[in-house]
């Protein structure tokens, strides 16, 4: 595969896009309708962000939002210095790369003791038919006391090949809290390559859904530290592949100190020749005492070709802790099936009942009402086999294109 590949060797196959392309509108070519979300948009189109003007806006309750390259310059002293995130040494060649090499990004500074009522919705565009290389550098930080919601979406309007490279750091200072939606919908051709790092202090909350329905390859990497005493992440994920798509999933959760809590869910459903994998490592330190880590991973495989590789393990230092993990893989419910079958739904419709109440458990910890209604309805898109990389967000005119499921699951009794 593809990915396998050593990254510094694939880069030579893409071209990296020196300069932004010339300002034009993004709602000329990119909508994005969720009803009664109201997010404040942060575009990103190959590599770069969208404006007009002015590349960083500075609100009246001091939150900044705009372009990493314009805040590095205009106020380093907020963005501090863009360094390798890697922890205790480790090295990765693709971390490093973007490092040294990234074009531009996010910075996204909330104050202490402000509560921001509009998420704001980084929007990743790839709209090119060469081969491209983008490597994006993101910067969340979240003041004392302070609250937002996050949302960061990858899509393309046209594309040829794509490696994405992406490095997206995040610091929640004390009591600060976080909510964090990230989708991906990508075409068969792209490499996707996502590095979330996070840095959270006492009290702090960070609540984060990774949702993939289409690419050809994606790695989501995810690296949490609880520095201090009360901090808290709630990590939820879903992966729907098939055909030859593959979805790597790894997770580490380090505990530093005492009284915090974790949780992980992720869930998958492989069809096809799809592949997938979770690696989800919780690190319990020897001050982390009175530590709970909840670690979870259920799989569904369709077909005898799909594989799903799976790995929830737990490294504990400390003596007073409560900690579990645990990992399923299967088919379907042949009793389930049965007894929808027995209430006179057909085979097919059961299937797809079956498969949409395993995924919708994950899409039920989206705080955002619209945000979630819509996302389940993409789920049941993506399971009718409807929804494919278009042309447009996969939010893209939601209001007008509403699917009717088969079968109504709330009347399944």
């Amino acid at each position: 595969m593809k990915a396998n590949i050593p990254f510094i060797q694939q880069m030579q196959n893409y071209r990296i896009q020196a300069q932004p392309d010339p300002f034009r509108p993004v709602e000329e070519y990119f909508q994005c309708q969720v009803s009664n979300m109201g997010s404040v948009m942060l575009p990103m189109l190959n590599g770069w962000y969208v404006h007009e003007g002015e590349s960083l806006t500075r609100y009246p309750n001091g939150v900044i939002a705009g372009s990493l390259k314009a805040a590095i310059e205009q106020c380093p002293d907020l963005v501090g210095p863009v360094q390798n995130p890697m922890n205790e040494g480790v090295v990765d060649e693709m971390v490093a790369s973007n490092t040294s090499q990234f074009t531009d990004g996010i910075f996204l500074y909330i104050p202490d003791e402000v509560l921001v009522e509009k998420p704001f919705q980084i929007v990743s565009l790839i709209n090119s038919r060469e081969d491209l290389l983008v490597q994006n550098r993101n910067i969340i930080r979240v003041g004392r006391n302070a609250q937002v919601s996050l949302i960061q979406c990858d899509d393309s309007t046209r594309y040829g090949k794509t490696l994405i490279n992406v490095v997206t750091e995040i610091q929640l200072a004390e009591g600060a809290q976080l909510h964090y939606y990230k989708t991906e919908n990508k075409e068969a051709e792209s490499l996707l390559f996502h590095h979330l790092y996070v840095n959270q202090q006492a009290h702090t909350l960070f609540h984060s859904h990774a949702i993939t329905f289409n690419a050809g390859f994606v790695g989501n990497d995810i690296h949490i530290n609880l520095n201090e005493p009360f901090a808290e992440a709630n990590l939820y994920g879903l992966y729907l592949v098939d055909k030859n798509q593959r979805c790597d999933n790894r997770i580490t959760v380090a505990h530093h100190a005492a009284d915090c809590k974790s949780r992980q869910l992720y869930k998958g459903i492989m069809d096809d020749e799809a592949e997938a994998s979770f690696l989800g490592h919780v690190v319990v330190k020897p001050d982390a005492q009175r530590t709970v880590a909840l670690q979870t991973n259920r799989n569904i495989l369709l077909t005898d070709k799909a594989k799903i590789n799976t790995k929830p393990f737990l490294e504990i230092y400390a003596d007073d802790v409560q900690c579990s993990h645990g990992a399923t893989v299967g088919q379907l419910d042949d009793e389930a099936l049965f007894y929808l079958r027995s209430r006179g739904i057909g085979e097919r419709s059961a299937r797809k009942l079956l498969m949409f109440a395993f995924a919708n458990e994950v899409v039920q910890f989206v705080e955002i009402q619209g945000l979630r209604d819509r996302l389940g309805d993409m789920v049941q898109r993506r399971l009718n086999g409807e929804l494919t990389i278009c042309d447009q967000c996969l939010l893209h005119n939601a209001e007008h294109r509403d699917m009717i499921f088969p079968i109504d699951p709330e009347k399944i009794k």
